[in-house]
C-alpha cells in the first residue's frame, strides 16, 4: 500500500467519523429532549396516592420511558421501607440511569481527539506522495506541486473542522445531560418519599379570573 492509497483511506475514515458524530448528536439530542419532557411531566403527575407504575397515565408506562423505569421499583416500596433502604434504592436507580444517558458520547469524545490527528496524518501522507512525484519527475510543472500540497493541507483543515463540530455537539449534550440528571435525581427523591409528592403547579394559574404566579 503506497502513501496515496493510505491518504485516501484516511479521508474516508474522517468522512465516516463525521457521519457517525452527526448521527450521535441528533440521536442523543432527541433522546434528551424526550427524557426531559417525560421527567417534567412525571414530576407534575406524581402524587402521594400513586403506589404502582400502572396507576400513572398510559404514556408513562411505555418501555422506552427512562424516568418511569427508574421510579418503578420505588413506588411500591416507599411506604414499607426505612429511610436508609429507600436512599440505597434511589442511589442504585440513579447510577443505572448513567449508561442510558451517556450512550454514544464516548465515541463523540474520541472523534474530537482523533479527527485532528487523522487530518495531520493525511497531510503527512500527501506531502510524502508529493515529494515522491517531485523526485521522479522534477519540478517541471509547479502547478502540480501546488495542487498536491493543497490536497495534503485540506486533510488537516477537514480534521480540525470535524473536531470543532464534535466539540460543540459534545458540550451541548453534556450540558443537557447535566440538567436532566438533576431532574431525574429530584424525581427519584419524590418517588421514594410519598409525603413530599405534591402536584407541581404551572408557573401561571388562573384564580377568580385573575392571573397569579405561583
Amino acid at each position: 500500500m503506497n502513501a496515496n492509497d493510505l491518504h485516501d483511506i484516511i479521508f474516508y475514515a474522517m468522512y465516516a467519523s463525521l457521519v457517525a458524530a452527526l448521527i450521535i448528536i441528533i440521536e442523543r439530542g432527541l433522546f434528551f429532549a424526550y427524557t426531559r419532557r417525560q421527567t417534567m411531566r412525571l414530576l407534575r403527575t406524581l402524587t402521594a396516592d400513586i403506589r404502582h407504575l400502572h396507576e400513572l397515565p398510559a404514556e408513562f408506562s411505555q418501555r422506552n420511558s427512562l424516568p418511569a423505569t427508574l421510579i418503578a421499583p420505588l413506588l411500591p416500596q416507599a411506604a414499607n421501607r426505612s429511610r436508609d433502604e429507600i436512599n440505597d434504592v434511589i442511589d442504585t436507580q440513579y447510577l443505572q440511569s448513567k449508561p442510558h444517558m451517556m450512550r454514544g458520547l464516548w465515541l463523540l469524545e474520541t472523534i474530537v481527539t482523533a479527527a485532528p490527528l487523522l487530518g495531520l496524518l493525511g497531510t503527512i501522507m500527501g506531502i510524502i506522495e508529493t515529494f515522491k512525484a517531485l523526485s521522479a519527475a522534477g519540478i517541471s510543472d509547479p502547478s502540480q506541486v501546488s495542487a498536491g500540497m493543497g490536497t495534503a493541507l485540506y486533510a488537516t483543515g477537514l480534521g480540525i473542522a470535524i473536531a470543532l463540530v464534535c466539540l460543540l455537539g459534545n458540550n451541548f449534550l453534556q450540558s443537557r445531560m447535566e440538567h436532566i440528571n438533576e431532574a431525574l435525581k429530584v424525581l427519584l427523591l419524590r418517588a421514594g418519599m410519598p409525603h413530599t409528592r405534591q402536584p407541581i403547579k404551572p408557573a401561571a394559574v388562573q384564580e377568580n379570573g385573575e392571573k397569579r404566579y405561583a
